[in-house]
């Protein structure tokens, strides 16, 4: 059995060798971007069993995708790999480590054509969490069907519905998805999402009001609502718990939201408390800005174990 599911788009990422518009670079570094990819590789750097479920173009990037994600450690068995689109591609732009932007060429890619056939309805249902965001809906409406047809699974097999509505204005392309990313994160027994994004989708920044929303009107058991060097808010249906951030030297912040939904997941699959599945979130969210990519600088199990106990490593 697989512990923990996801579904989305990986992307080829072409991060530049030095900072500034992208018009004056000359060089620059592949490496791999996805929001449910980076949560997989997360759980199965600190131990966890971890399965990817997407389309790629059946091209030379897909398999590089592949390639990246299976090395560490997530199963990538289920991939169902498309000869008539392309993988999708994109672009880091990178003025400051507070200021990095993006630019995707990932329309009518392979993976927005994702659809109910290649979603493995058995691997979902034997899951303990399946995880997604609220990215891959608005990809297309095949896409969309797909992930709604993966809540229904999970929910009717006991398996928990993780979410993040990781939201990207860039892809809703003058649309308005509220609506279909709300009902999402209501049918969510995990939410995990930014501030900025309960204020956007609930009209309110308030802890207490978001948690009664979604502990009363949804399913949620856990709730993390992440305020990026602000540290977090999380709760169950019992208690509420600050976490505070956890020390880094920040050098690129795409991915950190990720790793610490990769490591709140683990905690909550190790029985940890709380405040501890929250440490663990702060922990992981703040070791991925310390490198370059998203995922490289996301903690392994020795790593996380020996932050958890205050331990320092001994370099000479």
């Amino acid at each position: 059995m697989t512990e923990i599911v996801a579904l989305g788009e990986t992307m080829v990422s072409f991060v530049p060798a030095s900072s500034g518009p992208l018009r004056y670079i000359r060089r620059f570094e592949s490496r791999i971007a996805g929001a449910e990819s980076n949560v997989a590789i997360g759980a199965a750097k600190l131990g966890h069993s971890a399965a990817w479920i997407s389309a790629l173009g059946e091209d030379e990037f897909g398999h590089y995708i592949e390639n990246s994600i299976r090395a560490e450690g997530v199963d990538t068995s289920h991939i169902h790999y498309d000869k008539n689109f392309k993988t999708g591609i994109m672009f880091k732009q990178m003025r400051t480590a507070d200021e990095t932007s993006v630019f995707y060429y990932r329309e009518n890619s392979a993976a927005s054509h994702i659809n109910e056939q290649i979603i493995h309805p058995e691997l979902i249902a034997s899951a303990e969490i399946f995880h997604t965001t609220g990215i891959t809906p608005v990809l297309s409406k095949s896409c969309e069907d797909a992930v709604k047809a993966c809540v229904s699974i999970a929910i009717e097999n006991g398996t928990l519905f993780s979410f993040d509505p990781n939201i990207r204005k860039k892809l809703w392309l003058g649309k308005d998805y509220t609506r279909m990313v709300t009902e999402l994160l209501l049918r969510a027994d995990i939410v995990l999402m930014g501030l900025d994004e309960a204020e956007m989708l609930f009209q309110t920044a308030q802890h207490a009001r978001l948690f009664d929303l979604l502990f009363t009107n949804g399913r949620a058991s856990y709730v993390a609502v992440k305020d990026g060097k602000n540290g977090a808010v999380i709760a169950n249906r019992k208690e509420q718990v600050q976490v505070l951030p956890h020390p880094c030297c920040c050098i690129d912040p795409i991915g950190a939201g990720d790793a610490f939904d990769s490591a709140f997941l683990c905690g909550i699959l190790e029985g940890k408390d709380l405040a501890t599945c929250g440490r663990m979130g702060a922990i992981a969210g703040a070791l991925a800005t310390e490198t370059y990519g998203d995922t490289e600088g996301y903690p392994t199990l020795r790593i996380m174990n020996s932050v958890l106990n205050n331990q320092s490593d001994i370099f000479r």
